[in-house]
This record gives structure tokens, sequence and C-alpha cells, in this order.
């Protein structure tokens, strides 16, 4: 297994350096070699996309589809409402939150750490969980991986089928609102799955998520009501499986 410390050079990584030096040298006229460090921070926003705009600035990033193109699984008017009501909450609660922390820092009183510290953590964890959620859906989904990503699921859950049924029961088991979440944890070069209450709860450090589905009640309540195991049964159909690869294909060997 390669050194954790080089993840960025694997192949995956480098691929999605690539594509994103090719952008970058567009705009400065100047080529961006696929190993440089402009490259490998491209590659690792790549993992949350759309999270920040070319600035670095925490933006909502629009839906590659339609928000109709979930259906009959996720409704159109919950997806409407989700991305952009909620979401966009998350969004403008990171950036509120942070804008606070620099103005303590600025005056030397923090007295408020408490309160903007857990807001920071709220709400930067729910957009960046957002923002992988949106990427890892898309019309005509459903089935299970290939490649990599299948092999890695064979060898840390004993298959698809006993991955599936652990990821299920896990969502529908999150007190509460939160998530369930498919990770990569770093430090063993390993998919786990894990529950967040909230947004940033019960979770692990050094974890990279790689697919999650929202069991917050905006994301189901006015298709399902009060239905979540019917809402996650359903949401199996919309995963991008071809998305999901990818990003796993940026963190692990192949």
């Amino acid at each position: 297994m390669t050194d954790r410390r080089d993840f960025l050079k694997l192949g995956g990584v480098a691929a999605a350096g690539v594509a994103l030096a090719s952008v970058a040298g567009a705009q400065t006229s100047r080529p961006v070699a696929a190993d440089s460090p402009a490259s490998h921070s491209e590659a690792m926003k790549a993992l949350i996309p759309g999270a920040v705009d070319e600035a670095g600035s925490y933006v909502l990033p629009p839906l590659k589809y339609g928000y109709d193109a979930l259906e009959p699984h996720i409704d159109a008017q919950t997806m409407r409402l989700h991305h952009d009501k909620h979401h966009a909450g998350y969004v403008k609660g990171l950036i509120g939150a942070e804008e606070k922390l620099a103005e303590m820092r600025a005056s030397g009183d923090f007295a408020g750490i408490d309160y903007w510290s857990r807001k920071s953590a709220f709400h930067g964890a729910g957009h960046f969980l957002h923002c992988v959620f949106w990427d890892s859906m898309g019309s005509g989904g459903g089935g299970a991986p290939t490649g990599a990503l299948a092999k890695c699921i064979e060898r840390d859950f004993g298959g698809f089928e006993a991955f599936k049924a652990q990821f299920s029961a896990a969502s529908k088991g999150v007190e509460g609102s939160g998530w369930g979440i498919l990770a990569y944890q770093i430090a063993g070069a390993k998919l786990v799955i894990q529950q967040a209450m909230n947004h940033q709860l019960l979770t692990q450090w050094g974890l990279v998520p790689v697919l999650c589905v929202d069991v917050w009640e905006h994301a189901y309540y006015l298709h399902y009501q009060n239905q979540r195991a019917a809402y996650v049964d359903a949401w199996w159909n919309t995963v991008d499986w071809n998305r999901v690869g990818e990003r796993f294909g940026m963190l692990e060997a192949g």
C-alpha cells in the first residue's frame, strides 16, 4: 500500500490534477504540471466538489441535474427546497461564523468562542457533506459499483450486499437528524461506515466522505412523510457509482 503521505500522487489524484491544471493553465496562459503544489491543491478540492469558488470563497454549488432528475425516488419540490433553502443556509452560516471568528482575532475578545466554534463546525460540516451528497446522485443511478471501489467494498465489508445492508441500517438508525456516511479512513487505508448526528457528531477524525445520504427530515419529509426507511431504500436508486468511484480513486491506489 502506498504511503498515505503520498496519496495525492496516486493515479486517481494525478488524473484529477491534470484535468484541473488544464483549467488553471487556460486562465493564466501558463501550463500547470500535474504534480505541482497547485494541482495537488485543486485535486484536494475536488474531493468536496463545488464547496468553494475559484477565489476560495464558500459557495452553494449548482446541481448538475434538474430538480426533477431523481424522480420518482426524490421529488422535485423536496430537491428545490433542500438545495436552494437548506444547503444555502449552511453556506451562509459558515461564512457568518468565520467572519465572527475573524472579528475575535482582530479584537482579541474571544468571549463568544464556544458559540461560534460550534456554529463553524455545524454549518461547515453541513456544507461539505451536502456537496458530496449532490455529486453522488444522478438520473439513471442505482446498481452496484465496479472496479477498484467494488474490490475495496468486497475487502472491507465482505461484499456489496453486506455493505449495503450495514449502510442502510446505520442511516435508518441515526438518532434524530443526521447522515449515513461511507468514508475513507486515511490511517487504516480502508472504507468505513459512520453515523453522524446533525452534521458533525459521532464521526471519527481522519475520514474523507466518499458517499453519504442525508437523513434530516427536510431531505425526505414532503414525499415520504416520516418513513425514513422507505426513503433510504429508494435513495439507492439515485446513486451515481461512477462519480463515487472517481472520488474513491482520488484516495486509494488502483
